[in-house]
């Protein structure tokens, strides 16, 4: 059994549906203050807005495209105790109308920044340790550059952005052998495009000699999308935490009965991309859609409206089961997972809690 030190999942990730309204309004019901939060209209074509405490509330960035970051002081206005407040602005963050157009997928930090001086740049973070996820800011050098996450183990996959220049978002990962950054190997993936784990060659992405994360550190080279010179740069830092959190592989068999994946939780968010060919990174969660198969997509790649063309997954008390012979199911196909519980399969050691499949 998979016993977590984290009883109440919800207490470090929630998703959160509202309604625009086009006017200033609070949204509550998350359940705490929010360091990081990923928005996107459902029903319009818009784009995806990111907004977390240690850029400042008002600062966004676009998932699905690689603008330098945004401003919009009528957007995203604050991290409330229990939710965010919202302005005026109905492009990405407030459209009025509709039922629950919105989805806010709202992560925990530590309430409040710290600096870190682990690398040879220091660094200011927000690092949940408990929950395994930090944000991670810091002044790009234009040169290899070792930077503090703040996590008490090595995050396993990382997503950085320039914030001052348009560059696409650059992921690293830990998660399979052939196409990470060890062994000599500077593999990256794009959040922003369906682009497959990349070899750079000649780039200098996760440093000149590419180098996994450590406990302490991770390692950026002179690449301006990783660590441009005089820029501002951000990383969102993960590694799993038993009963609560998964990021893993599988391998996919193009059969409705599909591979099964274990994450020793039932899951509230998963998204999946693969990695030996070009996909979508796939955007799936339990409020949006609470029942099985789950059949409601977001891409974080693009602004496209929410699809329910086809039957991905089943959501389960210990993990997923892929139910779709197409894209991430594909025989053969390498896929990575993000995934976030709603209940761990059994809480603490000595209670018998387990979780229930939808």
């Amino acid at each position: 059994m998979a016993y977590s030190s984290i009883t109440k999942p919800s207490d470090y990730f929630n998703t959160k549906l509202y309604d625009g309204t086009g006017s200033e309004q609070s949204i509550t019901g998350v359940g705490f203050q929010p360091d990081f939060t990923w928005v996107k209209h459902r029903q319009d074509a818009r784009s995806h807005g990111l907004v977390d405490a240690v850029r400042g509330a008002t600062k966004y960035l676009i998932s699905n495209a690689n603008n330098a970051e945004g401003t919009d002081t009528e957007g995203l206005k604050s991290f409330d105790s229990d939710g965010f407040t919202l302005g005026t602005d109905q492009n990405i963050f407030n459209e009025s109308g509709g039922t629950p157009k919105h989805v806010s997928w709202n992560w925990l930090g530590a309430n409040g920044t710290a600096s870190n001086s682990n690398g040879s740049i220091t660094s200011t973070v927000s690092a949940n340790t408990t929950a395994g996820f930090s944000i991670v800011s810091w002044t790009g050098s234009g040169a290899d550059a070792t930077i503090g996450h703040g996590l008490s183990s090595a995050p396993t996959i990382y997503i950085v952005k320039n914030r001052s220049d348009a560059s696409d978002w650059r992921i690293g990962q830990v998660l399979t052998s052939s196409n990470n950054m060890t062994n000599g190997n500077g593999y990256y993936m794009e959040l922003n495009d369906t682009k497959a784990s990349t070899n750079p060659g000649n780039a200098d992405t996760w440093g000149a000699t590419p180098t996994a994360p450590t406990s302490s550190v991770f390692t950026v080279g002179s690449n301006n999308a990783h660590n441009g010179s005089s820029d501002n740069m951000i990383a969102y830092c993960f590694h799993s935490v038993k009963g609560y959190s998964k990021f893993g592989s599988y391998t996919g068999n193009g059969n409705a009965d599909g591979a099964f994946v274990y994450t020793g939780f039932k899951p509230a968010w998963v998204m999946i991309k693969r990695t030996d060919s070009t996909s979508s990174w796939h955007m799936a969660d339990s409020v949006r859609d609470p029942d099985n198969p789950h059949d409601h997509a977001l891409t974080a790649n693009t602004n496209n409206v929410e699809s329910t063309s086809a039957t991905w997954f089943d959501i389960l008390s210990n993990g997923f089961k892929l139910r779709y012979t197409g894209a991430y199911n594909q025989s053969g196909g390498s896929y990575i997972y993000m995934a976030f519980a709603e209940e761990p399969l059994v809480a603490n050691v000595g209670q018998s809690i387990p979780a229930t499949a939808r």
